[in-house]
């Protein structure tokens, strides 16, 4: 390949007879494209559901607007704290100064930012061993002196008729009283609208695969279409993470508009930098040099891709079609007419039958029907995804790793970053290295173990059978100093507050990174979403945790 590649000669009138026998000197009667008539009708997306759903399921999905990205509606998590929990703290106190800046701005007859601070004051910490020293010391300064935004919203709740009445004690003025709702009202609209949560509570996250599972659908003319994404992690959503799936149905109606689309569009010729040029025996770029590519023999799909390039890079056209974002939509065959003024009708490869139907491009992929390995494929459907260009991270607040280990014959997750109880990122190992050691009294005496030590922050990952398989469930470590004390996950990642069985095969050789990350983005309707949300990547390798049973140590 590289030899032919290289196209050396030595011969001029060798060259022209090569010319004249790969028919370069003998004229075609095939004429360019020159006009296409574009047809396709497009619906947007109207239902969504979060959660993975079972085949031959119809369910009613929730409406979806298009005013959110899908990213956002995706990944969010409820986030927004409960009253007298020890998490949080600082959207507690901002959320307090807030409403006092709102009050400010309101013209009353009185000062009643000390009221509300007596009446909703930030408490103090009650269990100090629950808090960092960071988050300690922040309470320390803020507790009793701004008033707990939890407390506000819990307490001011609007009464059936819309009003809210304020407690005795906080000594409104009759005059003032419509200025006073109004902060409420507006602090009480930035509170539910600062973050963005899950609809109903219902998350998308699916623990035991640690990554989101959803459903969008729209109705076309011959019916709904359902688009499932089964596996989405990695934190840029677009249309090769969704499957067409006609065994499950979200409950479209005939009243979604349909829009149908029709264009007269002149093709252009595909062109790109660094592709070669259309004539074989035409000077090359100097800057472009195929002949460099280096391709082992076990490397097809990169000979694949440059034989691609070479042989077939000019035999394409393109032409712009102005799709909504958030839509689906279905192209009809093309009508093309050429130089010569001819007119074809251009069918999709899939209509064309084999060999032509093996050639799939920006094509949804369909699962296989229950029971059967066939799959049902409509090739002319596209997704424009309601997806972002480009989102502001920031530092991830908590980082999980999964990793095997052979010598233990277990698999750890590993909390090495949670979330504070001021929205930072807390380093469990930083954290236990400052904790006092236990003393040890030196002895001449062998004492026998019946397991060595492991630090906090590893969580173990035990191997269960299921009906479905293999698990590997989380667990606790027991902490052998005599407290007979079980230590378990703290992070959001590894849910403590519910069981969490992870499929095995969730967990190869090299390891798994999950991380949570505050985002923000700005939608094309000018509004900003700020939401914090999970991502899955390749992780470290292998790792030990230095578990040994049965030893003896002095």
């Amino acid at each position: 390949m590289n030899t032919g590649l290289q196209a050396r000669i030595y011969d001029p009138l060798w060259l022209l007879a090569r010319q004249w026998q790969v028919g370069e000197f003998q004229g075609e009667d095939n004429g360019s494209p020159a006009r296409v008539i574009f047809q396709a009708e497009s619906a947007q997306l109207t239902r969504f559901h979060a959660g993975a759903l079972p085949p031959n399921t119809i369910v009613k999905g929730a409406p979806y607007a298009n005013d959110i990205p899908l990213e956002t509606l995706v990944e969010c998590e409820s986030v927004r704290p409960v009253t007298g929990a020890s998490e949080r703290l600082r959207f507690a106190a901002d959320a307090g100064l807030y409403f006092l800046r709102l009050l400010d701005q309101q013209a009353t007859s009185q000062n009643y930012r000390p009221a509300f601070i007596r009446k909703y004051a930030l408490p103090p910490a009650t269990d100090e061993t629950a808090l960092d020293d960071d988050s300690l010391h922040f309470l320390s300064l803020m507790a009793g002196r701004v008033p707990d935004g939890r407390q506000l919203y819990a307490a001011l709740v609007p009464a059936a008729n819309g009003t809210v009445v304020f407690p005795p004690d906080l000594k409104i003025a009759t005059g003032d009283t419509a200025e006073v709702r109004l902060a409420v009202q507006l602090f009480r609209h930035w509170y539910e609208t600062f973050f963005k949560e899950p609809v109903g509570g219902s998350s998308c996250w699916l623990p035991e695969r640690m990554e989101y599972g959803f459903t969008v659908a729209a109705r076309l003319s011959d019916g709904e279409k359902s688009l499932t994404a089964p596996e989405y992690y990695q934190g840029h959503l677009d249309w090769f993470d969704f499957d067409y799936n006609q065994e499950v149905n979200l409950g479209t109606t005939n009243d979604d508009a349909i829009k149908q689309i029709k264009h007269t569009l002149v093709p252009a010729p595909v062109s790109y930098r660094g592709m070669p040029a259309q004539r074989f025996w035409e000077f090359e770029d100097a800057r472009v040099d195929f002949g460099a590519v280096n391709a082992g023999p076990e490397e097809l799909a990169r000979m694949l891709l440059v034989e691609f390039a070479i042989s077939y890079g000019n035999d394409w056209f393109v032409i712009p079609v102005e799709l909504d974002v958030g839509s689906v939509c279905r192209a009809l065959p093309l009508i093309v007419t050429n130089t010569f003024g001819e007119r074809f009708l251009i069918r999709s490869s899939h209509e064309a039958g084999e060999p032509f139907a093996s050639w799939r491009m920006f094509q949804l992929s369909s699962p296989p029907q229950t029971g059967t390995a066939t799959t049902v494929v409509d090739p002319s459907l596209f997704l424009l995804a309601p997806a972002l260009l480009k989102t502001l991270e920031a530092e991830s607040v908590e980082e999980v790793l999964f990793l095997r280990d052979e010598m233990a014959n277990l698999a750890w997750a590993v909390e090495k970053t949670i979330e504070s109880a001021i929205e930072r990122p807390l380093n469990r190992y930083e954290q236990q290295k400052f904790l006092p050691a236990p003393s040890a009294v030196p002895s001449a005496v062998l004492n026998y173990q019946l397991a060595t030590a492991v630090p906090d922050y590893w969580v173990p990952l035990l191997p269960v059978r299921t009906a479905d398989g293999l698990r590997l469930q989380r667990g606790k470590v027991l902490k052998i100093d005599g407290q007979l004390e079980a230590v378990g996950a703290k992070g959001r990642v590894l849910t403590p507050d519910q069981p969490l069985r992870i499929f095995e095969e969730e967990i190869p050789r090299e390891g798994v990174r999950v991380t949570r990350s505050w985002q923000l983005a700005r939608w094309h309707d000018g509004s900003t979403h700020l939401w914090i949300g999970r991502q899955k990547e390749i992780g470290r390798g292998e790792g030990s945790s230095g578990l040994r049973f049965d030893s003896v140590e002095q």
